[in-house]
């Protein structure tokens, strides 16, 4: 853990004036970079490219899957973005699209969202995104997109409150609490294509998170306690760190996430030192990993780290936004990773397919909605949480 003596103090009280002066521009920068993607989609309810993908002969597989999905999360978090940035008109559009998305469901009529929809204008139904397959030669979907997981409803839930849209928010509480609330906190999800959907008993704490603040902000005290519960049974002391949360069977996952390590600080629920303790543990250079399992900077979590180490007046927040703001592409966005590839230590989700594998769960080196998302908040030193 970090010890705040007088030589880091001093050594802060030097870096922080320079990041005082530099962070407006790399906020302006970014949220630029946001207004111009959303312009160029035309008017209306609309949701952003989570990646800017490779098209040309660069191009693999994950652009193939990418080139079209408009994750809710990363929606989300660029509009709380937006709304931080003095944009509520753009925002707003964001938040329609994602209620227009969870009215029209192609087969869901529960108050769901899926984790990803197709980017650009809203249509009615809601459009999943998808891919031409030329091994087989159809269109395809992806499990984990048309799937549901719990955080990112919740996110959608922080961004509709935000904008005063209650209705679907609430709507989406509802699911959450009747068809995935556990007997302590919520599991993960459902996942895989709409007539076979498994239920993810996993639970995550960063979800249960996100969960306990859009429930809190919902004036939902007792949903938002049962969450939060959760999140307080991860915290071992004797590390002090917060666990990433519970597997299928029930036991506590070993490795540590920058989410789950950081996030409970700026929700209030842990203390600055759980998250200094998460910076160093996970720090590469001038930058974390998106968990222990990762071997370098996921840039993402860089943004909200040096959120967090702002707020506690670390002097390490200056070195991580200037490696972010070291990292942005031609389009203004901030790269997902350093490296060209970074493993997380996590799976996609169970496979679906007997005798083939779960699919590693890792980030590319490409320009990313979410992490330019939490890059701005970090610069404006807005916390969503």
């Amino acid at each position: 853990m970090t010890k705040l003596t007088r030589r880091a103090v001093c050594a802060g009280a030097l870096a922080l004036p320079a990041l005082a002066r530099a962070a407006p521009d790399l906020a302006s920068r970014l949220v630029q970079a946001v207004r111009g993607q959303m312009a160029a989609l035309g008017d209306g309810p609309v949701l952003l490219n989570s990646y800017l993908v490779e098209t040309g002969p660069k191009a693999d597989d994950f652009d193939l899957t990418q080139a079209n999905a408009a994750y809710v999360y990363d929606n989300a978090l660029a509009g709380l973005l937006l709304i931080a940035a003095g944009h509520q008109d753009e925002a707003l559009r964001i938040g329609q699209a994602l209620a227009m998305a969870q009215a029209h469901d192609r087969t869901f009529h529960d108050g769901r969202l899926r984790n990803g929809y197709a980017a650009g204008v809203m249509t009615s139904p809601a459009k999943l995104p998808g891919f031409w397959n030329k091994k087989t030669n159809q269109w395809d979907e992806d499990p984990y997109q048309v799937g549901t997981d719990t955080g990112p409803v919740a996110w959608a839930m922080l961004l509709w409150q935000a904008l005063g849209m209650v209705q679907p928010a609430n709507k989406a509480g509802n699911f959450l609490d009747e068809r995935l609330r556990a007997p302590l906190g919520y599991y993960g999800g459902f996942y895989g294509f709409d007539q076979a959907q498994q239920k993810l008993t996993w639970e995550s704490t960063e979800q249960n998170l996100d969960l306990a603040v859009a429930f809190s902000r919902l004036g939902r005290a007792e949903d938002a306690a049962h969450a939060r519960a959760f999140v307080k049974a991860a915290y071992d002391a004797k590390a002090h760190l917060f666990k990433t949360g519970l597997a299928p069977d029930g036991k506590p996952g070993a490795m540590l996430a920058a989410d789950a390590g950081i996030w409970p600080y700026l929700a209030g629920i842990g203390d600055g030192a759980s998250a200094q303790a998460a910076v160093d543990a996970l720090q590469h250079g001038d930058g974390i990993g998106f968990s222990s399992a990762s071997d370098g900077i996921w840039l993402e979590g860089t943004a909200f780290a040096a959120l967090a180490l702002k707020r506690l007046g670390d002097a390490r927040a200056s070195a991580f936004l200037q490696t972010v703001a070291e990292n942005l592409s031609p389009q203004g966005y901030v790269y997902a990773t350093v490296a060209p590839v970074l493993g997380t230590g996590l799976k996609i989700g169970p496979s679906l397919q007997k005798g083939v594998p779960e699919a590693d769960f890792n980030y590319y080196r490409r320009p990313s909605l979410s992490a330019t998302s939490w890059a701005g908040l970090a610069a404006l030193g807005k916390n969503p949480l």
